[in-house]
């Protein structure tokens, strides 16, 4: 009977071991995921902590790596500042406009019309949209390493179209594949530039990259400035073919750089984020933990993912995101709206209103270099003011000096187009001293890391449209067979520069200085853009758990300031 007893309840008494086994687990597991999402927290805490106390020499100490790498993809853009350069100042060449123009009998010499030369400036525009949505989903996939690799080469390969071109439709087709990669570029490398380095080398990175393309427009003027001279096809065949220079280098050196580490955790591999993390970073710094800052890295993630589990282009437009996607776009249209158009037609623009095309391409040089004089002092122009602060007043100024140039043109004597030239060359410096370095700066910033590289492709899609609009505008503008408005036109800029002046202080927040959680948890609480600088938040005093957002500390929570 004992025996009976003991077998008819070993199975019970086996069941309630297991079953208290499974709830001991369940317990445990309920109890460690907070835990872990603490030391999460805790982690990028640490890390975030000592980011925004890093000064920029240590920064450059330990991020050297990055910065080289960062550089080599920003000079992609060189490629693009440079043909879109190129294109406004063949048009002031003779040999160029009798290859592709139309003999003008007013004006007794050839000129291509404002239509083909809405053509060709809008076939680039077109072909970098699509290269921007491509690149856009390309980037998400493969990275940010692999879409470069695959615009350069395609570029290296377009470039043959544009030199061989026979007449001026072939031409459009050129510029429209070319587009294509330059897209790529436009929204590939502020991505890479501002995920590769701590939030003090953000700005540098970042602004560098419209440093890129002032240099591009400058070997644009001089090499035009070269070969305009030039009696036979080389005038504008030799502008084509220096092209060539900059892919071939540039894909040898990004072949072997090392893919970003927000890339990897996005996709749940922390083991090769980290190991990217590694090559962007000098050894043997005792104060550098790349634990930490992948742990910064996924709870920001996490943090995102708990506010907006999507990553497509729908998302963009959803909750927090809609109002991040508006001011990204809003800050890239402000750059065409700007008058900025003005400065790729510099040569064209000077020859229009009188100046031989000589003097407007020597003229062109100086402004361009005055421009990279620009980029490098907004450096520290950034690390003394906010972003907000130096686009806005930016604009003010370029509004002031398009009225100036308009102003200009009743000049009474011929003598008057060089200070038309002079306001022109001083507009080019404000432009890349403040507004079109900042730019790259604010997009990189004020888009969600998820996100990121689809607010970038939308946000330069819509300057690239615009640019449609723009250059139609522009071309019909200044050409004498068209309106020949001359530098009259400057006033039609300025009005819309004021208005994009307007947009900008209501709508353009402060990010300097914050980590992608704090700007996150901004935008979650629907800070308004004057008080983003003032206000305090803790975005390390929340868990991200399977829940969602938890908190750490009620006691810090509770003594959180925050200034809405």
């Amino acid at each position: 009977m004992a025996d009976d007893k003991t077998s008819a309840t070993s199975p019970s008494g086996a069941e309630d071991t297991k079953t208290d086994h499974h709830l001991q687990t369940k317990h445990t597991e309920s109890v460690s995921a907070p835990q872990d999402a603490a030391q999460l927290a805790e982690e990028a805490r640490h890390a975030s902590s000592k980011e925004q106390d890093m000064t920029l020499w240590s920064a450059l100490k330990l991020y050297p790596k990055a910065v080289g790498w960062s550089m080599l993809l920003s000079s992609t853009l060189i490629m693009e500042g440079y043909d879109l350069a190129l294109l406004g100042s063949l048009y002031a060449s003779p040999v160029f406009n009798k290859k592709f123009g139309e003999y003008d009998p007013v004006k007794e010499k050839y000129a291509v019309s404002a239509a083909w030369q809405s053509g060709l400036s809008n076939g680039a525009r077109a072909g970098e949209i699509f290269g921007l949505i491509l690149a856009g989903w390309a980037a998400d996939r493969y990275g940010y390493k692999m879409t470069t690799v695959g615009s350069l080469v395609l570029m290296i390969l377009f470039i043959f179209v544009l030199f061989f071109a026979p007449n001026v439709k072939v031409l459009v087709v050129g510029e429209v594949l070319c587009g294509m990669p330059w897209g790529a570029f436009q929204s590939v490398t502020p991505a890479y530039a501002s995920e590769v380095a701590p939030v003090v080398l953000r700005p540098y990175l970042t602004t560098f990259i419209n440093m890129c393309w002032v240099i591009g427009q400058f070997f644009a003027a001089a090499v035009n400035k070269g070969s305009v001279g030039r009696t036979d096809d080389w005038a504008y065949r030799i502008p084509f073919g220096v092209q060539w220079v900059w892919p071939i280098p540039i894909l040898a050196g990004v072949l072997f750089a090392p893919e970003s580490p927000w890339w990897y955790v996005r996709h749940g591999d922390k083991a090769a984020a980290k190991k990217s993390l590694l090559r962007l970073t000098s050894r043997n710094q005792p104060d550098f933990d790349p634990d930490e800052t992948i742990a910064m890295i996924e709870h920001t993630n996490e943090l995102e993912k708990s506010m907006s589990e999507g990553v497509t282009f729908r998302d963009c437009f959803k909750g927090v995101d809609l109002r991040r996607t508006e001011i990204v776009v809003g800050i890239w249209l402000v750059q065409t709206l700007g008058g900025q158009n003005l400065m790729g037609y510099f040569a064209y623009f000077l020859t229009q209103a009188g100046m031989d095309a000589s003097n407007s391409f020597s003229l062109s040089m100086g402004q361009y270099a005055l421009g990279i004089v620009g980029t490098a002092g907004s450096w520290f122009l950034m690390s003394k003011l906010g972003r907000r602060t130096i686009h806005f007043s930016g604009l003010c100024v370029q509004c002031l000096l398009l009225i100036t140039v308009g102003s200009l043109s009743f000049g009474p004597t011929n003598d008057y187009v060089w200070a038309i030239g002079a306001m022109l060359i001083v507009f080019t410096f404000v432009y890349d001293f403040t507004v079109g370095p900042v730019t790259y700066c604010l997009i990189s910033e004020l888009s969600s890391t998820r996100l990121k590289a689809k607010t970038i492709v939308l946000a330069r899609a819509a300057y690239n449209a615009s640019n449609i609009f723009v250059n139609v505008m522009t071309n019909y503008q200044l050409s004498s067979t068209a309106w020949g408005w001359g530098a009259k036109s400057a006033y039609f800029w300025a009005g819309t520069c004021l208005v994009s002046a307007v947009w900008a202080f209501f709508r353009v927040p402060e990010p300097k200085g914050r980590t992608y959680a704090e700007l996150d948890v901004l935008f979650e609480r629907g800070v308004s853009a004057r008080k983003f600088a003032s206000t305090k938040i803790d975005p390390y005093a929340h868990a991200i758990g399977g829940a969602g957002v938890k908190r750490v500390s009620t006691e810090r929570q509770e003594t959180e300031s925050f200034h809405g």
